[in-house]
């Protein structure tokens, strides 16, 4: 197995981002980035969110040898119903050469992320 993003010491988060084995890659639970300090933001609409996640979990997938075309399904967080349509609106852009299979999910998380993705791949 390999681990891609694991935890820095003393960081509270217990998992890996993504881990790599058997011609798969395991993508953990994200939100868009978001680290004011740094000027990073998860954007002001969930469209905006949908959009900043699936980037950074691109990123993860080529970081495993692997890429959005390669996802075989995919969950969706959200924590607002209102959000589901321009949620799926982004969603389907990332995916214009088919749409892998998916689970969506009310999530409620000590955080202000209005979307998450998890997402599974085949690896290269």
């Amino acid at each position: 197995m390999q681990f891609f993003g694991p935890p820095d010491t003393g960081e509270a988060r217990p998992f890996s981002r993504a881990v790599k084995t058997a011609g798969m890659v395991w993508v953990s639970g994200h939100s868009a980035p978001h680290d004011p300090a740094r000027g990073i933001h998860r954007g002001e609409t969930a469209a905006d969110e949908v959009r900043n996640a699936l980037n950074f979990i691109a990123g993860l997938l080529a970081e495993a040898g692997s890429s959005l075309d390669r996802v075989v399904q995919v969950t969706m967080l959200i924590s607002d119903r209102a959000d589901y349509a321009a949620c799926n609106a982004e969603y389907v852009k990332h995916f214009p050469n088919g749409l892998p299979a998916r689970h969506t999910a009310l999530f409620g998380v000590p955080t202000e992320a209005k979307v998450g993705f998890a997402c599974i791949a085949l690896a290269d």
